[in-house]
């Protein structure tokens, strides 16, 4: 069939003149479909709005490219006549007169279905040239009664999208004499709003969002269909499916949301379907091929577990000739460990700068200077921003990360047993914190994924490319109303750069700060309440979640159980803030700490309260004591109250042993805080019932006894050295 016939039929079709059987015979070749954009630039946006058409093979024709964009900013004012004047120069460049022109944004652009489809809900419209429409009117208020009135929809005209017959096409833009910087919208507006022009080239509006869906002014309209594998944005307001959905004006941050999901970027029945393209593998590299990049630490404000911090920046698996550390401290009680980590590892990296607190750097100023010396760096491929309240227990992250080749993109961490995040799913109408609809999800891992978001913090990774192009400004976390990670992202936003967080792999955890005292000599001990995980990590045995399957509880007299509890840096810590306190008793019988004032069987100790350490003592007994004793004396139950739990400390010279006694208990724990053999000589304890001794304590296990009655004990002598041990009576 000749193309003028093939063009009459489908026009007869739009009039209604034909049947519809003969008309579904009629329907445009997908082929006569020309996509047509401009893009000036290849930004994040642009490449989603590629792929999206790659995935329903639409074939994109793009205009503009390696020119400076001169249209002005369209969110800030009118502007986008660079884009007619493009247009209209490349349509005089086309011969076949029986094509359908698509002309449409890309920056904030995804398709949501096919061309097929496309064509088919042009062919409905029944016109020759179908504009996107708005509920708001955009650049003049004053023409709105210009406009038709329509009984269902959008009244107004949106330019960021339309479809036509190539000569009305021609025809609508053929009278464009504007500058690069004139309205486009305004432009279209006026053609639209003269009913002659209007109808001589037979122009419509997509009132219901059939083909277009606009998102300024229509967010509570929107929203995704997941169904049959599929994704849809679906226009709950018209009940219609959108063919093309345009993230106009400010509604940037919602296209993203979207895009995450469309086209079928992620389902319910395939996950993520894009999270495995474009990757840049770095298993075919030698180790000095990797990529150099630079480590930013930044340390703004007492932080518990630092120590640990090193520990776990020291097993990142990544090769320390390819790394350089920035470590910024603003906190003079963390000076030691800082200065420690470097005295004994600094030398395996590449190099190393510290800002320390004397040089009195804020901590904005510290990450506009990190950020520049990357940027200055030559050799710098990569910035890794680590704040040093990031728990990184995957030692790949650096790598995982690297691979995804993004240009920000963070592990997704999380503050244990709560939704605090280190990236946002959204933003309120003022910059700050809004929840998406999927955040939970994501944060719970019911939705595995790379996500497009409008804000990371604590720990993110950076191409130096972007540093050094579109994020070249000194001062992107500095803000007269927003904190610094606020600053940056917007920053970023600002910039039509996208920001990525991965919740692919388990990646660590973030710790809470919010209470941390600095007043004690080991201040992690007390953070059992705040940071639990990572308390119990610190200072939890590593064999005590095997105790029971294991059966690594010994019995080595009637009713004594002896199993591992504490780690060694437990008791270390334990005893060093004894000594550290310092107020040991005298041994004597009077005892003004106790009730009543006597002690029958005094030790040389200090008790938990005297260093503010009987709430987490109690919470450690409830925790990790309870549960053994509840299974070891079959239907007892313990809340673990005490009124005694203390450290003894027993030396030849002091007091080496103690006589036999029973304790003022239900039961009671007792664990070796140090080693024998090589702290002390001798000690242990003997039941004298049993007769039956434990004479080589192992340093961190416990031994548990009945109290009163039937476990009358003593504390056998120390010969040498100085013998420590923790003790409770519970349930007195």
């Amino acid at each position: 069939m000749k193309r003028p016939v093939l063009l009459l039929l489908s026009w007869m079709c739009f009039c209604g003149l034909l049947q519809p059987a003969d008309c579904e015979e009629q329907r445009i070749p997908e082929e006569k479909l020309l996509v047509v954009t401009v893009a000036t630039e290849e930004t994040d946006g642009f490449r989603r709005f590629l792929r999206s058409a790659k995935h329903f093979n639409y074939t994109i024709k793009v205009l503009g490219r390696g020119e400076k964009w001169s249209g002005g900013d369209s969110m800030s004012a009118p502007g986008g006549g660079q884009k007619v004047r493009l247009l209209k120069a490349a349509l005089q460049e086309i011969k076949s007169e029986d094509r359908i022109v698509l002309f449409i944004d890309s920056y904030d652009v995804v398709f949501a279905s096919s061309p097929k489809e496309l064509l088919r809900k042009f062919q409905q419209a029944k016109h020759k040239v179908v504009f996107s429409s708005e509920s708001l009117i955009w650049p003049d208020r004053h023409l709105e009664d210009k406009y038709p009135h329509v009984r269902e929809g959008n009244r107004f005209l949106g330019s960021g999208g339309f479809i036509g017959f190539l000569p009305n096409v021609r025809e609508m833009i053929s009278n464009w004499t504007g500058g690069d910087s004139d309205s486009d919208q305004l432009f279209f507006t006026k053609i639209f709003i003269d009913p002659a022009r209007r109808k001589s080239i037979n122009i419509t509006l997509d009132h219901r969002c059939r083909l277009f869906q606009n998102l300024h002014g229509a967010l509570d309209e929107v929203v995704l269909k997941f169904e049959n594998g599929r994704v849809r944005a679906r226009n709950v307001q018209y009940d219609t499916l959108p063919v093309i959905v345009h993230g106009n004006g400010p509604t940037k941050l919602q296209i993203n949301y979207l895009g995450n999901y469309i086209p079928n970027t992620w389902t319910f029945e395939t996950g993520c379907t894009v999270c495995q393209e474009n990757l840049r593998s770095l298993s075919a590299l030698k180790e000095t091929e990797y990529p150099l990049v630079l480590i930013g630490v930044f340390i703004q404000q007492p932080t518990p577990f630092v120590s640990v911090f090193f520990e776990r920046l020291l097993k990142l698996q990544y090769p320390k000739d390819r790394l350089k550390l920035f470590i910024y401290n603003q906190e003079a009680h963390h000076e030691q460990q800082v200065s420690s980590f470097l005295q004994d590892h600094g030398g395996l990296y590449r190099d190393v700068k510290t800002i320390s607190p004397e040089e009195e750097m804020d901590s904005t100023a510290s990450r506009d200077f990190a950020f520049d010396l990357c940027r200055k760096d030559k050799e710098c491929d990569f910035f890794f921003n680590l704040d040093v309240e990031v728990v990184l227990k995957n030692e790949d992250t650096l790598k995982i990360l690297i691979e995804q080749n993004l240009p920000v993109v963070a592990p997704m961490i999380t503050r244990v047993g709560r939704l605090w995040s280190n990236f946002w799913g959204a933003l309120s109408a003022d910059g700050y914190y809004a929840r998406s609809e999927d955040y939970v999800d994501i944060v719970q891992g019911r939705r595995v994924g790379v996500w497009n978001v409008p804000y990371v913090s604590n720990v993110y990774l950076v191409k130096a490319g972007l540093l050094r192009s579109q994020l070249k400004d000194r001062d992107l976390f500095s803000s007269q109303t927003l904190d610094p990670d606020m600053a940056f992202c917007h920053n970023v936003r600002s910039k039509g750069i996208f920001m990525f967080v991965s919740n692919m792999q388990t990646f660590g955890r973030i710790l809470s700060t919010e209470n941390y005292q600095t007043k004690h000599l080991h201040n992690d001990l007390w953070q059992i309440f705040e940071n639990p995980t990572d308390w119990e990590e610190r200072y939890i045995h590593e064999n005590y979640t095997r105790i029971m399957k294991d059966k690594l509880i010994e019995n080595p007299c009637p009713d004594v159980y002896w199993f591992p509890v504490f780690t060694d840096v437990a008791c270390k810590h334990l005893i060093e803030e004894m000594e550290h306190f310092g107020k040991w008793s005298g041994g004597g019988n009077r005892d003004t700490r106790i009730q009543g004032g006597y002690e029958n069987v005094p030790t040389i100790d200090i008790h938990m309260n005297q260093v503010r350490f009987d709430k987490e003592w109690r919470k450690f007994l409830l925790e990790f004591i309870a549960p053994i004793t509840e299974k070891m004396f079959p239907g007892y139950h313990t809340q673990a109250h005490f009124e005694l739990a203390f450290v003894v400390r027993y030396k030849p010279d002091e007091q080496p042993s103690l006589r036999p006694h029973h304790d003022a208990s239900t039961f009671t724990i007792n664990i070796a805080l140090n080693q024998v053999g090589v702290d002390y000589q001798g000690g242990g304890c003997r039941f004298l019932r049993y007769d039956c001794s434990i004479q080589a304590p192992r340093r961190g296990w416990a031994l548990m006894h009945p109290g009163r009655l039937t476990h009358y004990h003593e504390g056998l002598p120390t010969t040498a050295g100085v013998r420590y041990i923790a003790v409770s009576f519970v349930d007195p």
